[in-house]
């Protein structure tokens, strides 16, 4: 894409130009900066990989890839693309105790790091056809991607030249990822949807850190996450990535926040619960945070909602569609009745979520809003101008222009 097609308004990361939200050429360019650029993708959770010859078909971007963990128990992943005429290698959403894969077009046969095994008739038949006599198998292996993992997080890069994944992540994040996954956890379940929206609208929504009060009604109404609770918010030096929490419980009124929070529809005094029991909740990290979600860029996110464990993968489908997958998890010693609540707390998050189903919306609400507005931008100045400004406030964008100044940067815009 020449630079020229996207003049980025003269305030800089306070604003947002509509037209990366739907132009295909920016689209692809992504692809190229973005996801096969610099940067780590989320790519599973080490319990999904527990045992050699486990593996798991995901994207980064709209690469298909694979993760595996081969017969020494090293994580490994390629590209899901046949390296003889491009088929699609690994038709299987995951799987266990495999000892490599063959196309189903050929029969090319690799091993679980992605090297090239055999291939069928390589030799030919009775002196004639097969491959040429200098073909190499070591030549002709899968793509791969360099594979680490974090906190048992598993992450892949496409780029030779990403910085090691501990330094990408860093100490901010760093904390948060190993707050949560500080023991070994056990997989609960999966839970996807499709979105009419561009990828972005929801790291936006995830980096929003004050519409919680707002657009959230079960929030807001039944004190999970309110303005007037304390809460903080951590950027990371780069920008790159950060995490927010919220600590129920520790209301402060005052005579601004009621003036506000009185002409909110999210704030509804006269509804109640039939079972109660969905609002129990328990400090089980001992720091007071109820609610604590942290994000990776460009879109990986890990989530306490509650009891509810989670991390959200985004997986861009086109300019104006993506995937939004919940992973959701708890902890191998969980005793029954923590088990119990953390499934019942799935409930706030996930396509139909007593939350997050609001965030689904607004993004495609936010889609349609634009459409036909390539030359109009977002307003982004809650909380100052700069990309300090806000300091550890929940009531500023300050993560939002971080986003922005830093997708700015991988793209070349």
């Amino acid at each position: 894409m020449d630079d020229a097609i996207l003049t980025w308004p003269e305030e800089g990361f306070r604003r947002a130009p509509y037209r990366v939200l739907h132009d295909p050429a920016i689209y692809a360019r992504e692809q190229e900066r973005i996801f096969r650029g610099p940067c780590w993708h989320f790519l599973a959770l080490e319990a999904e990989l527990p045992g050699p010859g486990d593996f798991k078909t995901t994207f980064i971007g709209d690469t298909p890839v694979v993760v595996t963990r081969d017969r020494d128990g090293k994580l490994a992943g390629f590209v899901n693309r046949c390296a003889h005429r491009g088929n699609l290698l690994c038709l299987e959403e995951s799987g266990k105790g495999r000892d490599g894969f063959t196309c189903v077009y050929h029969a090319w046969s690799y091993d679980l790091a992605g090297n090239l095994k055999s291939a069928a008739f390589r030799k030919g038949i009775r002196g004639e056809g097969g491959l040429p006599a200098d073909f190499r198998l070591a030549e002709h292996g899968l793509e791969k991607l360099r594979v680490d993992s974090y906190a048992g997080i598993v992450f892949g890069t496409l780029s030779a030249s990403s910085e090691p994944l501990a330094d990408y992540v860093g100490d901010t994040v760093g904390f948060a990822f190993r707050r949560i996954m500080h023991k070994k956890i056990r997989i609960l379940g999966y839970d996807s949807q499709i979105i009419q929206a561009n990828w972005k609208t929801y790291c936006e929504n995830g980096r929003d850190t004050y519409h919680a009060n707002i657009l959230h009604a079960f929030f807001a109404t039944f004190g999970v996450s309110r303005q007037s609770q304390e809460s903080g918010v951590r950027v990371d030096p780069r920008g790159l990535h950060y995490f927010t929490y919220t600590k129920r419980g520790t209301e402060v009124e005052s005579a601004d926040y009621s003036e506000t929070t009185a002409g909110l529809r999210s704030v509804v005094s006269d509804f109640s619960l039939a079972d109660p029991s969905l609002l129990a909740w328990q400090d089980e990290f001992g720091d007071g945070s109820s609610t604590h979600l942290t994000t990776l860029f460009p879109l990986f996110m890990i989530q306490q909602v509650s009891h509810s464990l989670a991390v959200r993968q985004l997986i861009p489908k086109s300019p104006e569609r993506f995937e939004l997958i919940f992973t959701y998890f708890g902890y191998e010693d969980d005793p029954p009745a923590l088990a119990e609540q953390r499934l019942k707390h799935v409930n706030l998050t996930g396509s139909a979520g007593l939350v997050s189903m609001e965030d689904g919306s607004v993004c495609e609400f936010v889609g349609k809003g634009t459409t036909g507005s390539p030359d109009a931008s977002s307003f982004i100045e809650m909380g100052g101008k700069g990309l300090e400004d806000g300091g550890a406030s929940k009531l500023s964008e300050r993560p939002i222009r971080n986003f922005w100044n830093c997708y700015r940067g991988f793209m070349g815009l």
